[in-house]
């Protein structure tokens, strides 16, 4: 049996908070009644037990060979799929795909597709709930623009929710976006958003579950296809 990994993002996370525990538990089994140290050392523990699943980080591989596949950078479930007019990037109408991430999902972000990272920015902004539509523009959030090998572009905005205080992206200008690699981490409840060609075919509906690096969402339409 395989030992879960933990995302390197966690690591300080779990010692400092392991660290904590310890200090507040000590104190307590010392100066109160051990039922008080039996309740406190339960309620940490399970505490630590969560940060922990919160940060793994489960091993995925996916071997396809079609460069127009797109793969799900995250683990959730699908809350859009609509035309929408994108104005931080493209300023034109685009397929947006938003997949919202409760505190439960993995929350590694992976890359989509393959390609040549054209812009990775990071913009501050409010900590509303990741569901609700305005996150989008209004939240604090990265965006990352891919350039296909057939020279197709899309974005992916990682999007932080009401519980989410850091955005990490790896993605950097001039590198390549891989397949199987991450493009970074969003701590608690968050949400991806995808802007693709509008005539990108969609394998997945609202609503659906997903798996990041695993569930294929739909196909880029073939150069020749392309506005």
């Amino acid at each position: 049996m395989k030992t879960p990994r933990i995302h390197r993002e966690g690591r300080n996370s779990i010692i400092g908070l392991s660290l904590l525990i310890f200090a507040i538990n000590i104190p307590i089994f010392l100066c109160f009644p051990h039922w008080i140290f039996a309740i406190t050392l339960i309620l940490t523990a399970l505490l630590l037990v969560f940060v922990t699943y919160f940060f793994r980080n489960p091993v995925r591989i996916l071997d396809i060979d079609d460069p127009n596949f797109i793969i799900a950078p995250a683990d959730g479930r699908v809350v859009v799929i609509e035309p929408v007019m994108e104005n931080e990037y493209f300023h034109k109408d685009c397929l947006q795909v938003s997949i919202f991430m409760s505190p439960f999902n993995v929350h590694a972000n992976w890359y989509p597709v393959e390609g040549t990272i054209l812009v990775s920015e990071h913009q501050k902004g409010r900590h509303k709930g990741a569901w609700l539509p305005k996150s989008s523009t209004e939240n604090e959030r990265s965006l990352v623009v891919i350039e296909t090998t057939s020279k197709l572009q899309i974005a992916v905005r990682q999007v932080a929710g009401a519980m989410a205080r850091r955005i990490v992206t790896y993605a950097k200008p001039g590198h390549k976006a891989l397949r199987n690699h991450h493009l970074g981490f969003i701590k608690l409840g968050s949400r991806v958003d995808m802007y693709l060609p509008l005539d990108t075919e969609m394998d997945v509906t609202v609503g659906e579950s997903v798996r990041g690096n695993e569930t294929i969402l739909g196909r880029l339409p073939e150069p020749d296809d392309k506005d």
